[in-house]
């Protein structure tokens, strides 16, 4: 089957929110870069959007931290059952969200669905709800893109709803194609719900090899306190609990080495202050060189409110010695295929997807298994002060990743998806 075999035509994603550079929006926006260049149109509806105006629906009662959502998901999860007036809650939010799906889809005559992971995990129950009933009614092809599942996150084992879980997350309906980013989610999905899913990993474009430095990053070092001649080390990562950065810190502080400067590039996430205060008491102990920069790192570069200059994560990459990956769980891993392609070392903690569907494709990495240990210490020296070394694994890992982690990868396993949806040629 040639990509060419399937006609144009007008695909609709559906999420919470397409803003910044949380995993869904990044990968969604990669499909979307994919499909229009396979020759079709791509358009947006969601709560939250920095998509083009004119090919975006915004709705706000679908972003999952609207008050009026919010009032309804915290009293779902930690209990086993809900009230009457919270059913009918659900009920009318989803309603409301019905109206509005159906609205996009007349809109801008919508031809293919997509809706990014609100049909696997209930951060919007509503909304959850609303889409599949959609998809139901109308028996549009969809390609449901499911990041994260309730059962991956603890906070979710506990709840009222299991009903809801049972019919939309996900939903098994005639004309759905199942999108999944590892393998252990594709068996989980078809053991627990008898679903196949077809499996595309996150993606770069490892075919357009990253731009190299120019004027306007030539100060990052500068403007952030750290010497030429310093070791960056790079967290490239939101400050929440699963990303291990207390090892980042561990990492450091075994370093012993005065030149080991620890780069921090995201905010905290949503998991409150307590996971920061700790990281704090950490470094601390450690008396190391720690750099909180998320008042740096914008989407886009600019000036921040104190018109100091902002850049762009991809603006820092470049600059990093290694990059540390300690996370204790990741449903795929963004950072991980980044350090690939601006060829950084990397030393990752061997969570289960990385321990399945990574290292087996041969990854040159410094890998370390819950602890920073001796020889993980020594391989980082080892990297840092390697030249060859780093050179060697550079271009190994770049290799690998054009081969599986690359735009192509996506486009012929998309292209696969549609032409069972349409039929070859349609």
């Amino acid at each position: 089957m040639r990509i060419a075999d399937i006609s144009p035509k007008r695909v609709g994603f559906i999420s919470t929110r397409f803003h910044g550079t949380d995993g869904v929006t990044l990968e969604a926006k990669k499909w979307a870069h994919i499909l229009t260049g396979m020759g079709h149109s791509c358009y947006w509806m969601a709560g939250l959007l920095d998509t083009p105006p004119d090919t975006s629906r915004f709705v706000p009662l679908a972003l999952f931290s609207h008050p009026e959502v919010a009032a309804v998901q915290e009293k779902l999860f930690g209990v086993s059952h809900r009230t009457r007036a919270i059913t009918i809650r659900i009920q009318e939010i989803k309603e409301l969200l019905k109206d509005e799906i159906y609205k996009f889809i007349e809109e801008f005559h919508i031809e293919v669905l997509v809706p990014q992971n609100i049909l696997a995990i209930p951060m919007h129950v509503p909304l959850g709800l609303a889409m599949t009933e959609v998809i139901a009614e109308l028996a549009l092809p969809v390609i449901a893109h499911h990041h994260d599942f309730a059962w991956e996150r603890e906070r979710f084992t506990i709840n009222c709803i299991g009903d809801y879980l049972q019919a939309a997350f996900p939903p098994m309906l005639f004309g759905m194609e199942h999108v999944v980013i590892n393998s252990m989610a594709q068996k989980e999905l078809a053991r627990r719900f008898g679903i196949p899913s077809t499996l595309i990993p996150n993606i770069l474009d490892f075919e357009t090899p990253p731009p190299p430095r120019d004027d306007y990053t030539a100060d990052f070092r500068r403007e952030i306190g750290i010497a030429d001649d310093d070791w960056m080390i790079l967290q490239p990562t939101r400050v929440v609990a699963r990303k291990g950065i207390e090892h980042a810190i561990e990492l450091v502080r075994q370093l012993r080495d005065p030149r080991a400067k620890l780069v921090i590039s995201h905010p905290a996430g949503d998991e409150g202050g307590a996971y920061m205060q700790l990281l704090r008491e950490r470094i601390d102990d450690a008396k190391i060189d720690v750099r909180f920069i998320a008042d740096r790192i914008g989407e886009t570069r600019g000036e921040n409110s104190e018109g100091r200059k902002v850049y762009t994560l991809f603006d820092v990459y470049p600059h990093a010695d290694i990059v540390t990956y300690p996370s204790f769980y990741e449903g795929f891993g963004n950072a991980f295929l980044e350090a690939v392609y601006f060829e950084k070392p990397i030393v990752v903690n061997t969570y289960a997807v990385y321990a399945r569907d990574i290292d087996p494709l041969g990854f040159k990495c410094i890998e370390m298994t819950q602890l920073i240990t001796n020889d993980v210490v020594r391989q980082a020296k080892e990297i840092l002060t390697n030249t060859a070394m780093r050179d060697e694994w550079a271009k190994k890992n770049y290799e690998l990743g054009l081969k599986y982690f690359s735009f192509s990868v996506a486009r012929r396993r998309l292209a696969a998806r549609l032409a069972i949806l349409f039929g070859e040629g349609s």
